[in-house]
Parts: C-alpha cells; structure tokens; sequence
C-alpha cells in the first residue's frame, strides 16, 4: 500500500466513525491534498464535510485565490466557513506592538485586504466567539460547536516530516486516541483530530499535483521561482515567529501585497531585512553580548530598553522561569553553559545566555525557556498573579 491508498482508507475510516467530519484548511499544499482527498469520499458518500478556512488578513492574494477556487469547485459538498474574525495574533518584528489583530474594527483603512467577495463567517456566527481570541483557542472551540453534541472528526493536513514538534504531536504515546489509531487525538469537548497525511513526504504531495492534475496554490510556483526548494515553502500570516523568516518574499512575489504587509503593523520592513541574519539583531543562532559585562547583566540592558509594558511580560517569565530551576537545585542561574546543554531537545540547562537569546528573538511567550502561550482570556489575571507571586518569591 502506498501513502495515497493508506490516506484514503484513514479518511473512509474516518467517515465510517464519526455523524460529522470538517476538514481544515489553509490554503497550503498539504491542506488542499487533505482537502481534495476528504471531499472525494464526500462526494462518493454524498455527504457533506465542513470545510473550515480561518482567513488571517495578510496572505497572498494568490492563497486566496487558491481558497476561492476549492471552495467554489467543492461548493456542492461543503458546508462552508470561510472566517474573517479579529483574532489576535503574533508579530515578531516589533517590541512596541508584539502582537496586532487582523480583520480589527475601526482600522479597514490600514487592512492588507478588503473581505473577500464570498459570504464570510464573522464572530457574530459563533457564540463562543470573544474578540482577541487567540488563532489556538478558537480551532478546538469551532470544532466543539460544529459538532453539535453528535461525534466529530476534523481532518487535519499536517505532517510528522515537517519538523519535531508535528511529529511530537501526531505521534504521541500519552495522548488518548480514537480505536487505538495513533494518528488520531482527542481534542477538548471530546472532538477528535486526525491525521490521514501525516506519513507522507514533501515529495509526496507534488507527486499527487502531478498525476491528478487538481488545483494548488500557484504561489508555489512563486517560491520555486524566487529559489525556494520545496522543502523551504510555508503559507502563514507573515509576522509570526518563525513565518517571519520569509516576509522577504512578499515584495518580491506581490509587490502590491507587500506594500500593505508592510503598513499594517510595525516592524514588518525591519524583519523582512534582518530575519534571516544571524546575530543580536533578531537573536538568531549566535548571540553576543557587550564587552565586560555579564550575560546577567546584558538581560537587564536589554528588558530597561523595552516599552514598559513588554518589559513587565518578560519579567514575569524570567521570574517563573528563575524560580522554577531554583527549586531544582540552582540557587543562582549559571552566566552561560556550553551551548550543547542550554539548546538539547531534553534535559536543558538553564542560563542568562538562553534568557538573553529569548529577548534577542522577540521569542514574546518564552518558548526557547520552555514556556507555552497564556490563553488571551487569562492574560490579564496571569499579570496580576505575577506581581503578587514575584513580591512572595523576592525576584
């Protein structure tokens, strides 16, 4: 059997288990072969699947495209939710706006876009909805609504090729599965993931391009042409941590896009020069500190630079992240270590060269320190814990 066969028999699994099916998109490659390939047993089936595109404001015009052609190609089988919410979302380009909401109300004149020319989904369709949900709070809560009650499965077009953490994610031996299948997860409100691609190659996906000729994202061919190796390829909002790396691209492919992408947060021209370098300037691979002073102290150079606000978020981090080795034998944190204890995928080790790269990076929720995002809806409540839990532990 190979990948195509063993996908296709995963998704009639899927349909054969579960009264409701969504499949999410992206406007990518391995989101529109999950796409065609879910919707060809929909259609064999005569069912229909949910087809879910959260639309991010500052993409391509080339992805939205890509989106408007499936979900007209595919309209007979769908029921469609095409979103255009006020999500809040990651720029890591900036210190002075770390974070910017797309589709924001008020600002239309300042949007990348106009709305799409297709009857979008707001946050007035959803009841769950809050405005400045984060993108990750509000996937497992659409899935929970759209089921309504019945068992749902939402396809995902994510591989385990891609990089450690997806792998981490599909191939996990403590999470809870669906009939022992360990490409699926149980997501919260008892919905469940699945992953029917998720052993396929990058080679993979442009074989199946190739021999069924079906539609994909011609942004691809874009890249190809600007000198991207189809391993390099990546469709996301520009401004995140790591899809900063090709804001470059922008002004090279659409010109026209780039000129809004630009305008419409701060930073987006600094980080389209200097994401890519290595070096203090985004905190990339190797990192130094000024002449004479310490690691230690080189971090409180760096956080009395930052907006107060900012530098409040990281210090709040730093405390927890101080406090927690402290109470695993480190009453003081080493200056530095060799860099093959402070980067190993386990067993890491802590120092003030590794909180120094977090705030070099812009890295805002501290994940190079381990951390993961605050839910938006606790932020708030978080702060004000902080400060009390700072005063107790005198940090």
């Amino acid at each position: 059997m190979n990948v195509l066969e063993a996908a296709q028999e995963r998704i009639a699994f899927c349909f054969d288990s579960f009264d409701r099916v969504c499949v999410s998109f992206s406007g990518g490659k391995d989101s529109s072969v999950m796409t065609h390939l879910a919707l060809a047993e929909a259609a064999r089936r005569g069912r229909k699947v949910g087809l879910f595109f959260i639309d991010l404001e500052a993409q391509y015009a080339h992805t939205i495209a890509h989106v408007s052609e499936l979900f007209s190609l595919y309209a007979e089988h769908i029921e469609p939710f095409w979103c255009t919410l006020p999500i809040l979302l990651r720029n890591a380009v900036s210190q002075f706006e770390p974070r910017w909401i797309c589709w924001e109300p008020g600002r239309e004149k300042d949007w990348v876009r106009p709305l799409p020319n297709y009857p979008v989904k707001t946050g007035a369709d959803f009841p769950f909805f809050r405005y400045g949900m984060e993108f990750e709070e509000f996937v497992p809560q659409f899935g929970v609504w759209y089921g309504g009650g019945v068992s749902t499965c939402c396809l995902v077009g994510i591989r385990m090729a891609e990089s450690l953490n997806r792998r981490r994610t599909i191939w996990s031996e403590s999470k809870e599965r669906f009939a022992n299948k360990a490409w699926t997860t149980r997501m919260p409100g008892g919905v469940y993931n699945a992953y029917p691609i998720f052993d396929w190659k990058t080679e993979d996906i442009w074989t199946f391009f190739g021999k069924t000729r079906l539609p994909y994202n011609l942004l691809y061919d874009l890249m190809h042409k600007a000198g991207l190796s189809i391993h390099q390829m990546r469709i996301c909002q520009p401004y995140g941590d790591d899809q900063r790396k090709g804001l470059w691209l922008f002004h090279r492919i659409e010109p026209e896009t780039w000129a809004r992408v630009v305008a419409r947060v701060n930073g987006a021209n600094a980080g389209s020069l200097y994401s890519q370098t290595s070096g203090n300037i985004l905190g990339n691979i190797k990192v130094s500190k000024p002449a004479g002073i310490t690691w230690q102290a080189f971090a409180r150079l760096l956080l009395d630079s930052m907006p107060g606000h900012l530098c409040e978020h990281y210090e709040n981090k730093i405390a927890v992240f101080l406090k927690w080795w402290r109470d695993r034998g480190y009453a003081e944190i080493p200056d530095e270590l060799p860099l093959k204890q402070e980067n190993a995928v386990s067993d890491r080790k802590p120092s003030w060269r590794r909180i120094c790269r977090a705030l070099l990076r812009n890295d805002y929720w501290c994940k190079g320190l381990s951390f993961s995002p605050t839910k938006s809806d606790a932020y708030e409540k978080y702060k004000i814990l902080m400060k009390k839990r700072r005063a107790a532990w005198g940090l």
